[in-house]
């Protein structure tokens, strides 16, 4: 096979990505280039861009994408309402299409042939990363050393030492963790017993419930048109009211999720995450909906919720239906204005407080004292409306039941 010319890498420092450059070169092209992206994920990115170019990568770079991962990606997850299987909050899922369109972006530039991934062909990063690409540039090849070259962690270790390749002083680390500002996941090791309890030390940002504080944390969380803007009154651009959250929620046990989720390859994966910020805000988001939205909106948002993160989670973000879905909510945020009360206390977020100018909540109609203005004589004939079909119904059918 002639070799192409260029390839745009996308690289995080670790092992199988600085063993892909050397590997690239021997079977696919002349040239890498490799490419890091920050979306939080709080790596020494000077390093790795340094260490690329050390290990024959002939460009290397690192891009800051903290505010358009928080605002284009997180922002309109948490408008939407996506947890994938009412427990994932989706953070490695979103930054997979900003980290492709910034590849397909690097590879027009540097007109490569091809971009190029670590995943492999068990997990859901392969086809984030592919089907992105397909949907930006079709005529991009896309490559998956790791799916290609069958080595073991031990082998890879190897191959690493034959060509003076530096090895992570975490290689031999149980876990397989990603994280980035959204939440962190952590995988293999002990965990692929669905059965054992995880240890403590597969958690980094969270305490365990029983060092947590033993009086409650309050947070007051500001919205303005669907974006949260303040904590406590105190304005925070959303990189860091995230980053914030993380760190109060975190201190307090809130966030840790240990689910076993349905990958899209058809395989069961228990997996353990890491979301304070993620798991505050949505709540925070909900409640506040719940305030402004009239019933039958509020039920299909929900409808919405569960499509927007299988489509995320599925790898289909750059996909005409879910641009159709961020138009949907795209109207209805402009109405969730206000603020959200949070009580943390020893893992758990409780919304106990909301309140907004949009607010849909009429106290004269919902009391049960004095000033009540609901009229019930209204109630009889709503009923007999209302089970109108079903007593036709049953006088042509009977009841079998």
């Amino acid at each position: 096979m002639e070799k192409l010319k260029k390839i745009i890498l996308a690289y995080s420092g670790g092992l199988d990505t600085s063993i892909a450059i050397r590997w690239l070169k021997e079977n696919y092209c002349e040239e890498v280039v490799t490419v890091a992206v920050d979306v939080g994920q709080e790596s020494d990115l000077d390093f790795i861009k340094e260490k690329a170019l050390k290990v024959g990568a002939v460009k290397s770079y690192v891009i800051d994408a903290r505010d358009e991962f928080a605002s284009k990606y997180v922002l309109k997850g948490l408008q939407a309402g996506a947890l994938y299987e009412q427990q994932y909050p989706l953070a490695t899922a979103y930054s997979r299409p900003l980290i492709s369109k910034i590849l397909v972006n690097y590879a027009n530039k540097e007109n490569a042939q091809a971009i190029a991934h670590g995943c492999t062909g068990k997990g859901n990063d392969q086809v984030r990363f592919e089907v992105s690409t397909a949907a930006l540039d079709p005529n991009l090849q896309v490559i998956a050393p790791a799916r290609e070259w069958g080595f073991t962690r031990e082998e890879e270790i190897e191959y690493a030492k034959k060509y003076n390749i530096p090895v992570p002083v975490d290689v031999n680390n149980p876990y397989s963790v990603d994280q980035n500002l959204w939440g962190r996941s952590c995988e293999c090791g002990v965990l692929e017993d669905p059965w054992v309890e995880p240890p403590e030390e597969a958690y980094e940002w969270t305490t365990k419930v029983e060092d947590a504080p033993n009086q409650p944390t309050y947070l007051e969380i500001y919205f303005e048109k669907g974006v949260p803007l303040s904590i406590n009154g105190e304005n925070i651009v959303l990189p860091e009211l995230i980053s914030r959250l993380n760190k109060i929620g975190g201190e307090n046990a809130v966030g840790r999720v240990d689910m076993v989720e349905n990958r899209l390859v058809g395989i069961k994966s228990r997996e353990i995450y890491e979301c304070p910020g993620a798991i505050i805000l949505l709540a925070a988001y909900n409640a506040l909906e719940g305030l402004v939205f009239p019933g039958d909106l509020a039920h299909f948002k929900q409808i919405i919720s569960q499509k927007y993160a299988e489509l995320t989670y599925n790898g289909l973000w750059f996909s005409a239906l879910k641009d159709a879905l961020d138009g949907f909510v795209g109207i209805i945020k402009e109405k969730v204005t206000g603020t959200v009360k949070i009580k943390l206390l020893k893992g758990q977020s409780v919304v106990v407080g909301r309140k907004s100018p949009n607010s849909l909540y009429d106290f004269n109609l919902a009391t049960y004292d004095k000033g009540d203005t609901f009229n019930q004589d209204y109630a009889k004939g709503f009923i007999q409306l209302w089970g109108l079909p079903s007593k036709v119904y049953a006088s042509v059918n009977g009841n079998n039941r």
